[in-house]
């Protein structure tokens, strides 16, 4: 036998038992590896940031994707500012889902009525004592979109030509919160006027954050009905038209006007005080304090009764 065959025979062997190591290492990692997990709790869900309209139904999904404890421990918490609080104990629903929530096989939270307040975060835990890793948790963030409610609306009835001028929209109850948009003789204002022939003329400036339209100096073509739109992603309400008119300003009838007032006040100032100088503010004095004591003549004397008016001698003349 020559020595390359030799040589050939030797390395193969070699390759096989390489090979072989190499299985047998490989079956052991994943002996391992399935040991490992079949000894460990483990979850997962479907969406780890479900959203619903208020009133709708919504699932917050924890799947148990590997376990060996056949009676596991589930619980359920709503985790707010105030901290976290049970929603599923002891396999019973609780604190703000009672009576509007149920829990679906094996762990899955549905709440079939949701509401505002239920918009939090909520963690769904699995304890496991027969496992090697024996808990396991998942957070779901829920978010639950309000409709807006009918904004409230003002605008001017009627505006001076050249003048600023504002008009509001606001509403608190939509979630998230509304964004806003404002129609003239229902059609859309763009946030730039410039964009648009019908408004080109116009200067303004809108907030779709706060719901506040300005003008800076309103022209006649400003002038119609307004109304405004409160919208999110669970839908939108409008208020009811409100009519804005422009009107020139009279500055010759304004003129006029403080003048007649002046005059008025004039006039009615000299009477007054014509009217004291002839006296007829003052207040009239009493008859009986109108005579006067005649003067004493020589040796007579005159005394007054209780008789007003009535004088007598009091002695005679001396002559």
């Amino acid at each position: 036998m020559s020595v390359s065959v030799l040589t050939s025979q030797t390395e193969h062997c070699i390759d096989s038992k390489m090979a072989q190591a190499r299985l047998a290492c490989l079956l052991t990692l994943l002996s391992t590896h399935c040991y490992f997990s079949v000894l460990s709790v483990v979850l997962k869900t479907n969406n780890i940031s479900p959203w619903t309209d208020e009133f709708d139904k919504i699932e917050l999904s924890c799947l148990i994707e590997s376990i060996s404890t056949s009676n596991p421990r589930i619980e359920w918490k709503k985790i707010t500012d105030g901290g976290p609080s049970y929603v599923y104990f002891d396999k019973k629903i609780s604190g703000d889902l009672e009576n509007r929530a149920v829990i679906r096989e094996p762990a899955t939270l549905v709440i079939t009525n949701a509401t505002r307040s239920d918009t939090a975060k909520y963690r769904c835990e699995v304890t496991a004592a027969d496992d090697q890793k024996s808990f396991d948790e998942i957070v779901i963030d829920l978010v639950v979109r309000v409709k807006p409610v009918v904004p409230k609306c003002s605008v001017p009835k009627s505006v001076p030509f050249g003048k600023p001028a504002e008009l509001s929209c606001l509403e608190e109850e939509g979630f998230p919160k509304s964004q806003y948009q404002w129609f003239k003789n229902r059609e859309e204002i763009p946030d730039d006027p410039k964009t648009s022939l019908k408004f080109f003329n116009s200067s303004y400036v809108l907030n779709a954050e706060t719901g506040t339209m300005k003008f800076l100096a309103v022209r006649k073509e400003d002038a119609g009905e307004y109304f405004c739109r409160a919208k999110n992603d669970a839908g939108y309400s409008e208020c009811l038209p409100q009519m804005m008119e422009v009107y020139d300003v009279d500055l010759l009838g304004i003129l006029l006007g403080v003048m007649v007032v002046v005059i008025v006040l004039l006039c009615i100032t000299v009477g007054i005080c014509c009217a004291y100088k002839r006296g007829y503010f003052s207040s009239p004095k009493q008859a009986g304090n109108n005579y006067k004591v005649p003067a004493k003549g020589d040796g007579v004397d005159y005394v007054r009764t209780e008789d007003e008016g009535d004088f007598r001698h009091k002695s005679s003349f001396v002559i």
